[in-house]
């Protein structure tokens, strides 16, 4: 008898064991890594909504076309810090009073402006900040809307590949 409640002990254990480390593989080993250019399923940008760095950076030197709008959407210290040469800042996004601004701002463009926001105050996953300006200014019916892709930060995505950046307000 005893040895018949030890040897279903030690199965239930090992079941217990096998299920509890498949469930921690499941959460701890991605399945799949994602691209930089595509847009995760959370973000409410498209990949032909967003912008790499070195595609905004060749489209700010470019002299055929007109360079896009670009909106910081972070917040103010770290725009004064710097910035992409002509982004302009209209409040912090992630705050009602920021992105009250931001709108207020945006309603005198025409809807056919080809705008570029972006913040990289932290990694792009986890910004406050990008994804309430992104909706807002979509609902606001920008046709011509794109997010700049910083997915560690600014600093390490534009400043620290060498691309132009300005400083001050």
């Amino acid at each position: 008898m005893r040895l018949r409640i030890t040897a279903t002990y030690s199965a239930t254990v090992f079941v217990l064991a096998f299920l509890l480390s498949a469930a921690v593989a499941l959460l701890v080993v991605p399945t799949r890594v994602a691209n930089a250019d595509e847009a995760k399923a959370s973000d409410p940008w498209t990949a032909a909504q967003s912008v790499q760095a070195a595609e905004l950076a060749r489209e700010l030197t470019d002299k055929v076309v007109t360079p896009p709008t670009i909106l910081y959407v972070g917040f103010r210290s770290l725009f004064a810090g710097g910035h992409v040469p002509g982004a302009v800042y209209h409040g912090t996004a992630s705050t009602e009073e920021g992105l009250a601004e931001l709108k207020k701002w945006a309603d005198g463009l025409p809807r056919s402006t080809n705008l570029v926001i972006y913040c990289g105050c932290c990694p792009l996953e986890k910004c406050p900040n990008i994804r309430p300006a992104f909706t807002a200014l979509g609902s606001m019916g920008f046709k011509k809307l794109r997010v700049l892709i910083l997915p560690t930060s600014f600093a390490a995505d534009w400043a620290g590949k060498g691309y132009p950046i300005a400083k001050g307000m």
